[in-house]
């Protein structure tokens, strides 16, 4: 019952705190990071699974899951880094074009720009081997059944399982196939750079069906991997007369970023200095503790609504795994390709 009291006390103290905000729109300028300024979005029909089944594959490639989960699993134990990667890949991949594996194609005569090379997945995206891998597996296996788009969708899930000791583990659906344009304008045009405020992210959620909670939720993802410097020392956000980082984690961070962080002389730091290898809801303790990264995450605590998710993530025992389960299987659904509308490549970086 204490417990209980406590965070009633805590919702009441945040409520009163962020509530006398302006609402959504209380966030901080950003460089643009090569991003155009956004435009506002409108709100776009909740994704379904969009003729998406669980078990899609159980007649056709029995094993198709099972193959995906021991490729990523002996990836992710090696190097967690390529399991944060994994579920970043899903996330870029679905809010451009759909989930339809675009991001995975490689630069050819014919496209020489696309979306694997735009800014925020040159270098940095990661896990392009093991979807290879995996893919190899399924067509020794059982030739040309299994999408890349399916993949990306499978080892996102397993990267996600292994990441958080099986916390959190769900049945994805399937059924996509994959799409034949990529394009790295458009990379720019639709994923969120860290920059955005709360109005800015809410807008982008919303134009792929994902509302406020569904925000709040995948943000949780930030738990796990490493960012550029540029991400955020562009932004401000070491600026002690304009930032409200904790200044410690600021005086840390300051020893590891140079001062104008680019090409060859911009490191990695890790997102989560408590958890950094564990997809966990330490995310959102370090939110109230005001010890994130990007201005995006800090936007979270800039409204009421916004604010008290974060809290009760943070507070209330296997809601934020249970919240990311249903938000992952929700963001996997966005703009599906199925049937005849796409293919199933052999190669999951060239279009048949």
């Amino acid at each position: 019952m204490g417990n209980k009291l406590a965070i009633v006390a805590l919702l009441v103290l945040l409520c009163t705190a962020t509530c006398q905000a302006a609402g959504y729109g209380y966030g901080f300028p950003g460089s643009g990071y090569g991003y155009p300024s956004p435009t506002p979005a409108t709100p776009a029909p909740s994704p379904g699974t969009g003729g998406l089944t669980v078990g899609f594959y159980n007649s056709m490639c029995p094993n198709a899951e099972t193959i995906v989960r021991g490729v990523v699993e002996k990836a992710v134990r090696q190097n967690p880094g390529i399991g944060a990667g994994l579920i970043r890949m899903l996330f870029h991949d679905c809010f451009v074009e759909g989930c339809d594996a675009s991001v995975l194609l490689d630069n050819s005569t014919a496209n020489p720009n696309p979306e694997k090379l735009a800014p925020p997945n040159f270098p940095s995206l990661r896990g392009f081997e093991v979807i290879d891998a995996a893919k190899a597996a399924l067509e020794a296996a059982c030739p040309n059944n299994v999408s890349c788009a399916d993949v990306v969708a499978f080892a996102a899930r397993d990267a996600s399982a292994v990441l958080s000791n099986g916390r959190v583990d769900f049945p994805m659906p399937a059924g996509r196939r994959d799409g034949r344009v990529s394009n790295a304008s458009g990379v720019l045009n639709f994923l969120p750079p860290p920059s955005f405020n709360l109005t800015e992210l809410t807008a982008n959620f919303a134009a792929k069906g994902l509302n406020v909670d569904d925000l709040v939720v995948l943000s949780g993802a930030h738990t796990v991997g490493r960012s550029h410097c540029s991400s955020f020392v562009n932004d401000s956000r070491l600026n002690s007369s304009t930032s409200d980082m904790n200044p410690a984690l600021a005086a840390s961070l300051r020893q590891q970023c140079p001062a104008n962080p680019a090409g060859s002389n911009d490191p990695t730091v890790v997102q989560d200095v408590v958890t950094p290898a564990a997809l966990d809801n330490q995310y959102y303790n370090n939110v109230l503790n005001r010890s994130v990264l990007f201005t995006s995450d800090a936007a979270l605590l800039r409204s009421g609504q916004t604010a008290v998710a974060v809290l009760l993530n943070a507070k209330v025992p296997g809601q934020w795994e249970d919240k990311f389960a249903k938000a992952m299987v929700k963001m996997a659904g966005i703009e599906v390709k199925t049937g005849t509308n796409g293919e199933i490549r052999r190669n999951c970086r060239a279009v048949n």
